[in-house]
């Protein structure tokens, strides 16, 4: 019987995926933060730790390339304020979309 956590070279993963979940609470963050960030075998499981969570995910090569050099809880940078605005703004309607439909 093999053990599930020594077997993760038989479970299929990108190693060149990367992921960034970020944070953000109005009233209490001024601008969303870097809350997790990987690659390869830890970018998959922030990725599906977000879909076990109903957490949007949003593909953007170019931003995820951006914050993936910024340290855990470092405030995104103005250059990335305008793509995170949209990703936050697509968030809240979709959440406010399901609570209205529950």
């Amino acid at each position: 019987m093999e053990d599930k956590e020594d077997s993760r070279s038989d479970i299929a993963f990108d190693k060149s995926k990367l992921a960034v979940a970020l944070k953000y609470e109005r009233g209490k963050n001024e601008a969303p933060l870097v809350a997790a960030k990987g690659k390869g075998y830890i970018a998959q499981q922030i990725i599906e730790l977000a879909k076990a969570n109903n957490v949007e995910i949003r593909r953007d090569t170019d931003l995820v390339m951006l914050l993936e050099k910024l340290d855990i809880n470092t405030p995104i940078p103005l250059e990335a304020y305008a793509a995170v605005a949209e990703i936050l703004a697509y968030v809240y309607k979709a959440n406010d979309k399901a609570r209205k439909s529950t």
